[in-house]
């Protein structure tokens, strides 16, 4: 692929992830992290690295636009948000002392038990607002 093609591609990835974000209330590390390993070939620590410098202002943006109309609880994410700071830092020291294909497998296992309680999650459901 072109570095054009490449470069498009990223966008309109950089694009979906956002959007996604917005919408689900994903981080954009579900999309990037399996995109920037298998597509663009990043390692699996460069791709996490690259995901979570993309997810910051993404986050910041869509969280601003939902405060703004009145969802979600500033007080308790801005909480989280220090404590999560302080455990991402760990995490980040953790995910380096790994081997990348250790790393890889943690990452998709954790994606795949992730996904298989949402479905269960929603076909039971549980934990759905009537």
């Amino acid at each position: 692929m072109s570095s054009v093609g490449l470069l498009l591609l990223l966008f309109a990835v950089g694009a979906a992830s956002g959007a996604l974000a917005g919408l689900l209330g994903v981080g954009g590390g579900i999309l990037l992290v399996p995109f920037l390993v298998l597509a663009v070939g990043m390692s699996q620590h460069e791709a996490e690295a690259t995901s979570l410098l993309v997810v910051l202002p993404t986050a910041i943006v869509a969280s601003l636009i939902l405060h703004r109309r009145g969802v979600g609880d500033l007080p308790a994410a801005l909480g989280m948000g220090v404590v999560g700071a302080a455990a991402g830092a760990a995490g980040a020291l953790v995910a380096l002392s790994l081997p990348g294909d250790v790393l890889r497998t943690v990452f998709a296992v954790f994606l795949g038990l992730v996904g298989l309680r949402l479905v269960r999650d929603a076909l039971t459901g549980v934990g759905v607002p009537e």
